[in-house]
């Protein structure tokens, strides 16, 4: 590429897209928002217990640095100059919460990710201070040992239950009620400011001036900038955003009121209502890591085109309870109306039915409170490119599906909000400026009365996986970490035979058990021999302990050394 067509791409914004399931650094062209090149790493989640859900946070940071260095190294080898790039755009995983020391930098612990459910004990705990218990009330740039900058945005900070989102600042009462310490809070500041400058890399004093959670980031991306304008994420959860202007609307059918963007320090915040989906793409990764059913997530379109059904199967997959409209924590997830015929090809498609049925909730409670219905719904994310579920999502919609042929459009909020920053400038936001997207449009292919049907069955679908976990245990109940504990399992065991031997080697030899039913533990761990009739129990060291009856030896089918 010759150095005068290197002028005309003109001004480049990179994007950091740092979301659940994957770390990424996008560079758009600032004037025709193309995409010129990108690098992805993938984020390792940790599950240390069921319900919990962790990321380690030097590997989102390492994972971040890698992406910026990698994507300037593509760029070179396009013979792109980096050094067009103006300004630098951060989108991110909400609601994910770290802790550091401020001194050194260091996190005090992993990542806690926002589908973790350890937190239900301390909602129904604060339930309690609540008079009614009405759940209704509960509706970035780091330093270190280096310095820096401690700040997020607005779009940010409405997601952590501490933040005003009329005044715009951090609530004392809430955080007070929380019991958490104010100063250790960041600043909060507009989606579309100049923080500070990058410190390191390829990219060191460029500009960090934009920052938009990543459903706020899409919708600045899908250019829905008018109330009553939506669009659908397709993540590893699932979040339709409505953008209602410069009034906050209070939902009644199970929705949130967030923050949509504030796109300059003097310019008025937006606001929106959002339907959230816990589990989306995630379904696809666990058919392939947990169930082996496929090696690659592609492969999922694949198996449930050739099933074309699901064959009367639906799944739930409420793995960490159900979010939007039920707001269910005790919900579980379930795969129901299986059959002898249910093959791996039907799950796979129950399994992308379940995120347009997901979709379908949220859109007719979204329809619900903003009383115009939708005529068309726009998508975006890392699913959209499945075309299978985007036909399906218009079928069960019996709407319109647009997706725009670009559909980063997470990352391309982000730069958005970058290139406006004052002092930056190098993206318009006005509408006569904004770059005309082209899309690709899937029209609903089944009847009205066959898609309610599907609906309602996967309604039936959901009641059944509701109410399967209590967050506390029954005050009768066995305590489940004793007596399904291994060691003590051994420990019991053991202890048994210790027992019978010390009878052996006091020189009884053999020892008579003359009524059976008192030895029921030993009989249930040991050997799960019959509690009826007559045994003589033997023990050597080293040896099997053996259970015989008169007419016959039955031999323990469990094995202890000496030691045990």
């Amino acid at each position: 590429m010759a150095a005068s067509d290197r002028m005309v791409l003109g001004p480049l914004v990179g994007s950091i897209d740092q979301g659940t399931s994957s770390t990424r650094f996008l560079v758009f062209n600032a004037k025709t928002a193309e995409l010129l090149s990108h690098h992805q790493v993938e984020i390792e989640q940790k599950f240390p217990k069921e319900g919990w859900v962790e990321q380690d946070p030097k590997e989102i940071l390492k994972s971040v640095h890698e992406c910026v260095e990698r994507t300037c190294e593509k760029l070179q080898q396009l013979n792109i100059d980096i050094t067009n790039i103006k300004a630098i755009g951060v989108s991110n995983q909400r609601e994910t919460t770290v802790v550091w020391d401020k001194t050194t930098g260091e996190p005090l612990s992993n990542a806690i990710v926002w589908l973790d459910l350890r937190t239900q004990s301390t909602v129904e705990r604060l339930l309690k201070r609540i008079p009614g218990k009405n759940k209704a009330y509960f509706k970035c740039l780091t330093g270190g040992k280096n310095g820096g900058v401690h700040c997020t945005d607005v779009t940010n900070a409405s997601r952590t239950m501490l933040f005003n989102i009329h005044s715009l600042d951090w609530d004392p009462e809430l955080c007070q009620f929380f019991d958490i310490p104010m100063e250790i809070l960041p600043k909060v500041r507009s989606s579309s400011e100049i923080y500070g400058l990058m410190k390191s890399g390829a990219l060191t004093g460029v500009p960090i001036s934009g920052c938009l959670g990543d459903q706020s980031a899409a919708l600045v991306g899908q250019m829905c900038f008018q109330d009553g304008q939506a669009k659908n994420t397709y993540g590893t959860g699932c979040f339709l955003l409505c953008n209602t202007g410069q009034k906050s609307v209070l939902s009644e059918h199970g929705l949130l009121t967030t923050i949509a963007y504030k796109l300059g320090r003097d310019k008025p915040v937006c606001y929106a209502l959002e339907g959230s989906v816990a589990i989306a793409g995630a379904v696809v990764r666990w058919l392939r890591d947990n169930l082996g059913i496929v090696q690659t997530s592609q492969e999922v379109e694949k198996l449930a085109a050739e099933a074309g059904t699901s064959y009367g199967c639906y799944f739930v997959p409420a793995f960490s309870g159900l979010y939007a409209p039920y707001w269910e924590p005790s919900a579980r997830g379930i795969i129901c109306g299986l059959t002898q015929f249910t093959n791996k090809n039907h799950i796979a498609f129950a399994a992308l039915e379940a995120v347009c049925f997901q979709t379908r909730e949220i859109l007719d409670a979204m329809n619900k409170d903003c009383g115009i219905p939708l005529h068309q719904l726009q998508v975006d994310g890392g699913m959209t490119n499945n075309k299978l579920l985007m036909q399906l999502q218009s079928d069960i919609l019996c709407i319109p599906v647009v997706k725009p042929s670009m559909p980063e459009t997470t990352a391309l909020g982000a730069a958005m909000a970058a290139g406006a920053a004052e002092g930056v400038g190098v993206w318009s936001l006005n509408p006569g400026d904004l770059t005309a997207v082209t899309c690709e449009r899937f029209e609903p292919q089944i009847n009205p009365e066959e898609s309610e049907s599907r609906y309602a069955r996967w309604k039936k679908a959901v009641m059944r996986s509701m109410d399967w976990e209590t967050s506390e245990a029954p005050s009768n109940a066995v305590d489940p970490s004793i007596f399904c504990s291994l060691p003590l399992g051994f420990f019991i065991m053991s202890s048994v035979i210790m027992l019978i031997g010390a009878k052996y080697v006091s020189g009884q030899g053999k020892l008579l058990l003359e009524n059976p039913t008192q030895w029921l533990l030993a009989q249930d761990v040991l050997c799960a021999c019959p509690a009826q009739g007559s045994y003589l129990g033997y023990w050597r060291p080293g040896e099997l302990l053996t259970m015989a009856e008169s007419g016959g030896i039955s031999h323990c089918p469990a094995t202890f050394s000496q030691s045990s």
